[in-house]
């Protein structure tokens, strides 16, 4: 695989996980579509490997949102720069705490943004709950996939 190729996959990757905090925006199958032609592009045992794996997950957690009550974020719930935090928070868990450190990084992103706007401990934390009731476990749910999805592209695209 070219270095051009890897690259455009990454970014579409990227684009994906982008995505995932945009309403209207696919970006779990982004993250998919960018798997898939990484290994269509590479065909090695493990790019496949890394792209079935990469199914069952998305296919488990769209299992998993279906069975969450059908809610959507609203404009005065979470605003753009709430997300922005939350997917930052999520990323730097993933990082530094890996795999598991997701889920607190991104409840500390939305608490973070919540307690910059409003100022206090208590409002924030109604704020947080709020904004998690009204669909931010929905986005976690999609979000936290698509870091584990783009984490074995990356370890396998390291390792070969």
């Amino acid at each position: 695989m070219g270095a051009w190729d890897l690259l455009l996959a990454g970014l579409v990757v990227l684009l994906g996980l982008c995505g995932v905090l945009l309403p209207g925006v696919p970006g779990s199958w982004l993250v998919w579509a960018g798997v898939l032609w990484w290994a269509l592009k590479d065909p090695r045992p493990l790019a496949w490997a890394v792209l079935v794996g990469a199914t069952i997950v998305l296919l488990l957690s769209r299992a998993v949102r279906w069975t969450l009550p059908p809610r959507r974020l609203r404009g005065d719930d979470a605003t753009g720069r709430v997300m922005a935090y939350a997917g930052a928070g999520a990323f730097l868990g993933f990082v530094l705490l890996p795999v598991l450190g997701a889920i607190p990084g991104f409840v500390g992103g939305i608490y973070l943004a919540e307690r910059l706007r409003l100022g206090r401990h208590g409002e924030a934390r109604a704020a947080l709950r709020t904004v998690m009731r009204s669909g931010g476990s929905s986005v976690l749910t999609e979000l936290f996939p698509c870091l584990l999805i783009t984490g074995a592209w990356l370890g396998a695209v390291l390792a070969g």
